[in-house]
């Protein structure tokens, strides 16, 4: 089996080794393009232990900064994510979005279709617009 690198492998050393010894059981060997590691010697079953525990190592660290930046962001009053609502151009399609469903004329796929959304992506412009999306009133289903 040829990989990329050894940290794409497994999530951590325990899932690496289980792999890894996986597929000795099943006679094929690993050849990792990224790290110099062939399964099919000592040599080589030495430097994939070692790789597999620095990559554990290099997530656990990454985590952590990760976790610590997030934690400083957090104490100076920043917070992560997106922001909520809707982008501008979102906003306009669904004004857009909101005539269409209303004048009756075009389906639910058709109105995706014009639009190049998707159907989940309409009726959340249509309840940000404040549209009843009920079965009730979608008469338009009929057509889709």
């Amino acid at each position: 089996m040829v990989i990329w690198k050894l940290d794409r492998l497994g999530r951590n050393l325990k899932d690496l080794i289980h792999i890894i010894y996986d597929l000795l059981d099943r006679d094929i060997a690993l050849v990792s393009l990224q790290d110099p590691i062939d399964t099919t010697t000592p040599y080589g079953k030495l430097v994939f232990n070692i790789f597999a525990s620095l990559s554990e190592f290099e997530r656990d660290v990454i985590k952590a900064r990760t976790l610590a930046g997030l934690t400083s962001a957090r104490a100076r009053g920043r917070l992560g994510g997106r922001p909520k609502g809707l982008s501008k151009e979102a906003i306009a399609k669904s004004y857009t979005a909101e005539n269409l469903y209303r004048a009756g004329k075009l389906s639910i796929n058709e109105i995706c279709a014009e639009l190049s959304i998707s159907r989940g992506t309409l009726y959340a412009y249509l309840r940000h617009r404040n549209v009843d999306v009920s079965p009730k009133n979608k008469k338009q289903e009929a057509h889709t």
